[in-house]
């Protein structure tokens, strides 16, 4: 094992597949580089069951490192306690997402647009369009 990989901390993030604030925490992880696990709340209510347990609450994005868990995050909050804790040092790179905010208008118009696709033919989903 490397010097990195035994320093690399363990990362698993438990995101919604469309969120401006999931996608902040990815952000995070691709601006510092590191490899974590993605466990995808909607697309799998297990991991929703799972992070629930966890972190004690329902919100997300709820990311573990190292055995910390952090619920209901940023990706701003995140990267201040991986610095806070040593685990990365500040880089003034800029994230290529935003790190602090929930999803715009068009986001949340995708992500029905993408569901009702998705649903066609099923019943007992609803999905509105505005």
């Amino acid at each position: 094992m490397s010097e990195s990989e035994s320093t690399s901390p363990k990362i698993t993030c438990y995101l919604k597949t469309y969120c401006g604030w999931s996608e902040g925490v990815r952000a995070i992880m691709r601006k510092y580089e590191l490899d974590y696990e993605e466990k995808d709340i909607i697309a799998n209510p297990a991991f929703r069951w799972e992070m629930e347990q966890k972190s004690g609450q329902p919100l997300s994005p709820c990311v573990e490192i190292n055995g910390n868990m952090l619920p209901d995050v940023s990706g701003e909050e995140v990267e201040a306690w991986m610095v806070e804790k040593g685990l990365v040092a500040v880089s003034e790179a800029e994230p290529d997402a935003p790190i602090d905010s929930s999803c715009s208008p068009e986001q949340h118009e995708a992500q029905a647009r993408a569901e009702a696709e998705g649903q066609e033919g099923a019943s007992g989903k609803i999905v509105f369009l505005d």
